[in-house]
């Protein structure tokens, strides 16, 4: 191994390099900075990023024999992702709640952020490495695990007001139509308008992504809620949702693993989204591209149903399938809110042609745009990393759509 710290008595503390630049003082628990990567040149290139104070290992299990219970803050090298050792430092990280993790990748793409944050890993940044990036990544990672209470909700548990949210659930039946983005960022855009708190839900129980979306490392899923649901009240439920602090935004997260898709069923949605609803100002559902009883259930209890589409042939068929479906299940038309995405793709099609086939008007239409897929792997929503681009401003009309409208002459609400 190399570096200073680590003996036959445990782990001690790092004195310099980005542990110190954290700005992790003295009123906290120290905080142990340990590589890991099967690849000797790779390790030595992070621990001249993070300072000489440093210990390294070629794999997890060589690290175990250490751990006595202190902080520590992994940094795992890019060979992690690509010899399957992933596997390994998850069961770490799952049965050892002082241990985080970062993770350094040679290119971050939305596979390997998903593969890291599935595994527990608190944050992954792409190399070339940026000092400061660097230093605020094991900043967010050292709080998340020097919390013994396991949680990551809200500071304060909001109290039910006797008024009732409203729930809107993001549909669309078929997949890639851009579904999960626009219900992340009008969920982002009602959270920075609403005095009460606003919960996205992730409902696609089996490959739900929400939380790679939002580069969040959650502790507890809705499989958590559905475990407890005999005991499940606002408080229990509030520590179970994930905070995303740059909007406030509450989230229910979907299963780690799709087969714990298995144990839920539509009833105990239903159940979880009227508690939600009971102190949040809006309830916002991402949903699979497919009707199953949880889709029907979510549709059912919502007060406003956004069926989302590309432009393209087999879209706009299987909307169209979709819609008459809806009709046959007696849904109430009006709650249905038809959102045409890339609405301005060079595709020979055009709103109008789209409009008269599915005998439905547009009630939001999201233009197409680079930044989109940009802000997706960047883990932030576009409404926050482009606020002034044209796809931030469609999704900010769109939430205008779910929102009091001021009285004339009065003030918007804050955003």
């Amino acid at each position: 191994m190399s570096g200073s710290f680590i003996d036959d008595t445990g782990i001690s503390s790092p004195g310099t390099g980005a542990a110190a630049d954290a700005g992790l003082g003295a009123d906290r628990a120290p905080v142990n900075l340990v590589v890991i990567d099967a690849d000797e040149s790779a390790r030595d290139f992070l621990i001249a990023q993070l300072g000489s104070d440093v210990s390294s290992f070629a794999t997890i299990a060589d690290l175990v024999p250490y751990l006595n219970g202190e902080v520590i803050v992994l940094v795992l090298g890019p060979t992690c992702v690509t010899d399957g050792s992933l596997a390994d430092i998850e069961q770490v990280l799952r049965t050892n709640s002082e241990v985080g993790a970062i993770l350094v990748a040679e290119e971050l793409t939305t596979s390997i952020l998903q593969q890291a944050l599935r595994a527990g890993v608190n944050d992954v940044i792409a190399s070339p490495i940026d000092q400061q990036q660097l230093s605020e990544s094991i900043k967010r990672a050292t709080p998340s695990i020097a919390d013994t209470s396991g949680t990551a909700g809200p500071d304060q548990v909001f109290e039910a007001d006797g008024e009732l949210g409203q729930v809107i659930t993001v549909f669309s039946t078929k997949g890639g139509a851009g579904k999960s983005v626009i219900a992340t960022n009008l969920a982002v855009v009602l959270a920075a308008r609403s005095d009460k708190p606003v919960c996205l839900v992730d409902a696609d129980l089996q490959f739900g992504d929400i939380a790679v979306m939002l580069k969040l490392s959650p502790q507890h899923t809705v499989v958590d809620a559905v475990s407890s649901l005999d005991r499940l009240d606002a408080s229990l439920i509030q520590s179970l949702l994930v905070s995303h602090e740059p909007s406030g935004l509450l989230i229910l997260p979907a299963p780690l693993e799709p087969a714990f898709a298995d144990q839920i069923g539509a009833a105990e949605m239903i159940q979880i989204i009227e508690l939600l609803r009971s102190f949040c100002s809006h309830v916002v559902i991402d949903t699979p591209a497919y009707f199953n009883d949880v889709v029907l259930g979510m549709i059912e209890i919502s007060d406003d149903v956004l069926l989302v589409a590309g432009m393209d042939i087999p879209n706009i068929k299987n909307v169209k399938i979709g819609l008459q479906t809806l009709r046959l299940l007696n849904t109430p038309m009006e709650k249905l809110r038809l959102v045409l995405n890339r609405s301005n793709s060079k595709v020979m099609l055009d709103v109008n042609e789209v409009e008269r086939n599915l005998q439905v008007s547009a009630d939001a239409l999201i233009p197409s745009d680079i930044v989109v897929p940009q802000a997706v792997n960047r883990g932030v929503p576009v409404v926050l990393s482009s606020p002034r681009s044209g796809v931030a401003k469609a999704l900010e009309q769109l939430a205008d759509l779910f929102l009091p409208q001021p009285a004339p002459g009065g003030k918007k609400r804050r955003k």
